[in-house]
């Protein structure tokens, strides 16, 4: 079952995996907050989706390349985030959620 608010999503991090049948977008985030930037890197670049492009610019922005990042929030329709990283990491965990 899929969590239904940031707090259960973080419960879920206990685990060695994210569940399989989360969406790729749910499970690359699962991937940034267990600290596995490649393997939630690996999952954004191969996403070839609106969500994809966001998580690969937030992923990019982490890395401290503002220019890749800059690139991959505009492919996702998104401005350059003002937030700081963790408020953007529970926003984005939150809408994927919703989704």
């Amino acid at each position: 079952m899929k969590p239904k608010t940031f707090k259960e999503f973080l419960e879920t991090l206990q685990a060695d995996t994210p569940p399989s049948f989360w969406t790729e977008a749910l499970r690359a985030m699962w991937y940034d907050l267990k600290g596995d930037w490649n393997a939630s890197h690996n999952i954004a670049q191969d996403l070839h989706t609106m969500e994809g492009s966001w998580i690969h610019g937030y992923l990019h922005r982490q890395e401290g390349d503002k220019f890749n990042a800059g690139y991959w929030y505009r492919q996702a329709g998104r401005d350059y985030p003002k937030v700081s990283l963790k408020e953007e990491q529970k926003i984005m965990v939150t809408y994927f959620l919703e989704q």
